[in-house]
């Protein structure tokens, strides 16, 4: 790619998932874009790489629809503690497995198909009378998209910086040459602790390790979680081990002027979740129909509809990451009522709302107050 142009009509900050997938939308929606960002891609990050199905119906929204060549199927969720386990299945498509280096690049390539102009190894010096800096040129725009991540320079400079926020978590990941042993990913619970095992490949596995800031680490998790050593004991690395904060974070608003935040820029779920990509493409999504209407106030409240979900279920999990007896009572509860569980996942992933599942909600917390198990009760 050429020289930064003087002017563009979209101007995204940022080349990670949401700032590509912001970018993608708007160029669908007939803008002219340019995305900027101070990396080399393929980028890599730390995260669980499991695409719930909301995420992937988003992604498929702006044309990137991975396929098996790239991404691998799972079908439901389970939790295991301490030799017990419940799990859900989706109620009507598939989640994907995928590499976040493979997704990074399906994005690209999309991006350069919609003709989006990226322009990489290009860093933002900072904002000044409604234009962006980056190094000697002034780039004017109609609109400006912060997506450079939790810890936006971008943000700051807007004057959006007031959050509040949870407890910072760390994550790490590291992947396995192993064949997956279930097509469901598994979230092992201990105090504080879960890890998540994501399979990505027809041989390879993501485990995911998330826990307090004091950091957790690999070489504990033999005698932190004995299922899983059973299952990695002889496996091989097949990648390093990368960290990243996960909290829970959430803006007054993410709007200002012609400037609007998408991604972790934006506020972020706690990884406990899962959602933070689907967050991503459904406000990048939500963010090009109000350029279009060329009103940002359709972008704030389609913003907050976006997080209401997941920050509710963000709360809950973490909730039990924290209580032992109440998140052994729960694992019990959905163990022997299936039919909750796979109502409450439905939820999670969009398939009904949660109006609709307070029946299920009720029949949880009777069980969980009273020990009953007859699904009669309900």
């Amino acid at each position: 790619m050429g020289g930064l142009p003087s002017e563009t009509e979209v101007l995204v900050v940022g080349g990670g998932p949401a700032g590509l997938s912001a970018a993608i939308a708007a160029r669908q929606r007939g803008f002219e874009v340019a995305v900027l960002d101070s990396a080399r891609p393929p980028i890599d990050k730390a995260c669980g790489e499991g695409l719930m199905p909301d995420a992937v119906e988003a992604l498929a929204a702006v044309g990137v629809n991975p396929g098996f060549t790239h991404a691998f199927p799972f079908h439901g969720i389970r939790f295991v503690e301490a030799g017990c386990s419940a799990e859900a299945c989706f109620p009507d498509r598939s989640g994907l497995g995928i590499r976040r280096p493979v997704l990074h690049k399906l994005l690209i390539d999309r991006a350069i198909d919609a003709g989006v102009a990226l322009y990489w190894q290009t860093p933002v010096a900072g904002l000044e009378d409604g234009d962006v800096i980056s190094g000697t040129r002034r780039v004017r725009s109609r609109w400006i998209v912060a997506a450079d991540g939790q810890n936006s320079r971008t943000r700051r400079w807007a004057g959006l910086d007031h959050v509040s926020s949870s407890a910072a978590r760390i994550g790490i990941r590291r992947h396995f040459r192993l064949a997956p042993w279930t097509d469901y990913v598994e979230v092992h619970w201990r105090d504080e602790c879960q890890v998540y095992v994501t399979p990505v490949g027809p041989k390879e596995v993501c485990v995911a390790m998330v826990g307090p800031k004091s950091g957790p680490r690999f070489a504990e998790l033999p005698w932190l979680f004995p299922d899983l050593r059973r299952r990695l004991d002889r496996a091989e690395a097949s990648s390093s081990v990368r960290g990243a904060i996960s909290m829970s974070t959430r803006l007054r608003c993410v709007t200002q002027g012609k400037l609007a935040l998408v991604g972790d820029a934006s506020g972020s779920i706690d990884a406990i979740t899962g959602a933070g990509l689907n967050l991503a493409f459904r406000q990048a999504i939500a963010l090009a129909e109000a350029f279009a209407q060329n009103d940002l106030r359709i972008y704030e409240k389609a913003h907050r509809r976006i997080a209401r979900t997941p920050l509710l279920m963000a709360r809950l999990m973490l909730g039990l990451g924290s209580r032992a007896a109440l998140r052994r009572r729960s694992l019990a509860a959905l163990s022997s009522n299936p039919w909750i569980f796979n109502r409450l996942l439905a939820v999670h992933v969009g398939a009904i709302r949660p109006a609709s599942a307070s029946r299920e909600f009720a029949g949880l917390a009777w069980r969980l107050l009273t020990g009953a198990s007859s699904p009669a009760l309900f």
